[in-house]
């Protein structure tokens, strides 16, 4: 079955306007008549289960973060302010605009020893904060009934042992000669986050969670798989467990060179990993792994220090990201042009081509 593919702005085909990531850029996109609605087929997708397109964040996912959503008083200590700001842990953080995010701000450190983790961390009173008011004023004002509804929980056990140690180098020093200390204050942290993501889940109809907790530099893992194994896989797989038997699906961002921990990640029920691809290689991912995991995946090849390229080769590069990423599904894709025309035509070539090729495999 073919699928049309549109000119710029052509007259009679509806559009969609929507914010671009990591921007104040709004694209208008052709709209499609979807058989099914994004949501499904994003789990569709997520479980390599006969999805009908490829799912693109910008005209599929609206995605939230969970500080927007709180109270005034909450964001004090939650979000930033200016380019400094406290997080709901107490962790002092400023925003760098060099490395498009916020670093500990140097020096601090609300624990020195994880034996005291049990005196010395306080974990935020979640019934003392208002989810409810604000769920309302969402749903009622800006939720988007077209789109699956995503949410980015923040700091896994890793990041948020870090973010209290005053950074990577005092906690894995703590992984390696206090880990039963680690393991206990982990296992605590995840208690607390199962009844954070069940606040969220109560007020907002979630498809999909972002779960953040980088394992590594460029150069290689932080720490070694038995460390994982011992410390890190049990509480994380508890979490994970409980999101999906809510039927919400598990996203987990991971920056590094985390090769090694990929099996770690299948066995953990990761349904899309978020990672970089420059250290590590998609396709050779999927080629060795096949349908076990989904990619939160870009138009490979393309370079964003480079212009881009024409309209043509774009178009080229897609389709093979297609091809080889996205047979059987498990992919969603993140495509961030900023040229509006070749946007345009990207966003058409992903769900025509995609469409295309999973029509054919259910004929």
């Amino acid at each position: 079955m073919k699928f049309p593919r549109y000119e710029y702005k052509q007259a009679g085909v509806p559009t969609i306007k929507t914010k671009m990531l990591f921007s104040e850029q709004i694209a208008e996109l052709p709209k499609f008549d979807r058989p099914i609605s994004a949501a499904e087929n994003l789990k569709r997708a997520a479980r390599r289960d006969k999805p009908l397109w490829t799912p693109n964040g910008l005209t599929d996912l609206q995605s939230i973060n969970p500080t927007d959503l709180l109270t005034e008083t909450a964001k004090v200590q939650s979000s930033p302010v200016n380019v400094r700001f406290r997080d709901w842990f107490g962790a002092d953080w400023t925003f760098v605009a060099s490395a498009g995010g916020p670093m500990l701000t140097p020096g601090t450190q609300i624990m020195d020893d994880i034996t005291d983790w049990e005196k010395v961390i306080k974990f935020p009173d979640l019934n003392g904060w208002d989810f409810a008011g604000p769920a309302e004023d969402f749903l009622k004002n800006s939720y988007d009934t077209d789109k699956a509804l995503s949410i980015d929980i923040g700091l896994g056990c890793t990041e948020r042992l870090v973010s209290l140690m005053g950074g990577y180098e005092d906690a894995l020093i703590s992984f390696a000669t206090e880990p039963e200390a680690c393991a206990d204050f982990f296992e605590c942290f995840i208690d607390w986050e199962i009844r954070h993501f069940d606040k969220l889940l109560e007020h907002y109809p979630l498809s999909m969670l972002t779960y953040h907790d980088d394992w590594g530099s460029e150069k290689d893992t932080f720490f070694s798989a038995d460390m994982l194994e011992r410390l890190i896989y049990n509480p994380t797989k508890r979490f994970f467990d409980h999101v999906k038997s809510k039927d919400v699906i598990v996203e987990l961002h991971s920056c590094g060179n985390i090769n090694r921990f990929i099996p770690y990640m299948i066995d953990l029920g990761v349904d899309f990993m978020q990672i970089q691809r420059r250290v590590v290689d998609f396709p050779a991912v999927k080629a060795k792994y096949g349908d076990k995991i989904g990619f939160c995946g870009m138009i490979e090849g393309l370079d964003f220090n480079s212009p881009l390229p024409q309209k043509d080769e774009l178009l080229k590069m897609l389709r093979h990201t297609q091809d080889i990423l996205g047979k059987g599904g498990g992919l969603y894709m993140g495509i961030f042009i900023s040229d509006p025309e070749l946007l345009w035509a990207a966003v058409n070539e992903l769900y025509a081509y995609s469409s295309e090729q999973y029509s054919v495999v259910s004929e």
